[in-house]
């Protein structure tokens, strides 16, 4: 499988890279945070000043150039397709069905205050048990689905204020 990688730059400019265009690449490290990257006989000097490898966002330096980089890969787009990508996670106020199961158990109550990271319910799916967290903290503002009910893919099931 050819994993396809979306490259932003600057939030301005998006590229799509495959394995097989980073391997046509010719990379030399010089120290942990500088390279010399050859691409198409062109050669470029490059350097990672900052790097958040959890968000995927990095600053790079090349030729002197400081640029913005984002990278997402096939499972970020999945993810983000869900609503439950990194960053905007924080400003979800649903949360849907992952996928189509049978609803265990819901942890909460309308009204409570939660805590990213807690537990809200729990959904069966290919007799698997799955704890579906919070992605904020946050009030719950109401329960759209009751313990037992069959949800599909999509289906509301919490709300947040």
């Amino acid at each position: 499988m050819n994993s396809t990688y979306k490259v932003s730059v600057n939030k301005v400019f998006e590229f799509d890279v495959t394995e097989e265009d980073i391997l046509k690449t010719d990379i030399t490290s010089n120290l942990d945070t500088t390279h010399h990257v050859l691409l198409d006989n062109t050669s470029y000097h490059t350097e990672i000043v900052q790097s958040d490898f959890n968000a995927k966002q990095y600053t790079i330096k090349v030729n002197h150039n400081t640029y913005q980089v984002n990278i997402a890969d096939e499972l970020d787009a999945r993810i983000k397709e869900m609503g439950f990508s990194i960053g905007s996670s924080k400003q979800v106020n649903a949360i849907k069905a992952p996928m189509p199961g049978l609803l265990l158990d819901i942890q909460v109550k309308t009204g409570q205050e939660v805590k990213e990271d807690d537990p809200l319910l729990i959904l069966e799916a290919m007799k698997m048990e799955n704890i579906i967290l919070s992605p904020r903290d946050g009030i719950i503002k109401s329960i759209s689905a009751t313990t037992g009910d069959a949800v599909d893919k999509g289906q509301l099931l919490i709300e947040f204020e």
